[in-house]
């Protein structure tokens, strides 16, 4: 859907910051369904978590994704995704051999325009939720730098400067007010 615009790349690099500047400025946004699940799954004791189960943890972000799809098209206007369906389909792809990727890829579209934050070594901190180094974050990026043009997106590689200015650039890359 040409509304849905992703912003992926990088864990840690600046995602979830760049959304909240969007929503600022009036745009629609959906969270990460990873950060999503780690919460719920930590609240009530579950096991679908990256480092405990990480294909059940992948599965659930793909329905939570979906999910999340669904609910945005009642939404009018630009639609930010901080992550979303290619992200785990990738995943998935990538720890099962499941063509994931091409069957969710091919049938769920988003905006052509795909932004990725790149590596930011001087930003990156793990936490609670996100318990993975800088270097399985990396491997991420560089899997979903070659995953989202294979599926014919566009992709811009954010600028590594504050997060106004990236909403800046992503603001006008898509040519909205």
């Amino acid at each position: 859907m040409d509304r849905f615009v992703i912003l992926s790349g990088c864990s840690g690099g600046g995602k979830s910051t760049l959304l909240e500047a969007l929503r600022l400025r009036g745009h629609h946004v959906v969270e990460e369904p990873g950060r999503r699940i780690v919460a719920q799954e930590l609240d009530t004791g579950g096991s679908a978590l990256p480092w405990a189960d990480l294909t059940a943890f992948i599965r659930r972000a793909i329905d939570m994704s979906l999910s999340d799809r669904e609910a945005a098209a009642a939404l009018s206007g630009i639609v930010f995704f901080d992550r979303g369906l290619i992200d785990a389909a990738s995943a998935l792809q990538h720890m099962t051999g499941e063509r994931a990727l091409t069957s969710y890829g091919q049938q769920h579209r988003y905006n052509s325009h795909v932004f990725l934050t790149p590596p930011w070594p001087e930003i990156y901190v793990g936490d609670h939720e996100r318990r993975h180094d800088l270097s399985e974050a990396i491997a991420e990026y560089e899997r979903l730098i070659v995953d989202y043009p294979a599926l014919g997106y566009e992709v811009h590689i954010l600028p590594k400067v504050g997060v106004e200015a990236r909403a800046d650039f992503v603001v006008s890359t898509l040519g909205l007010p």
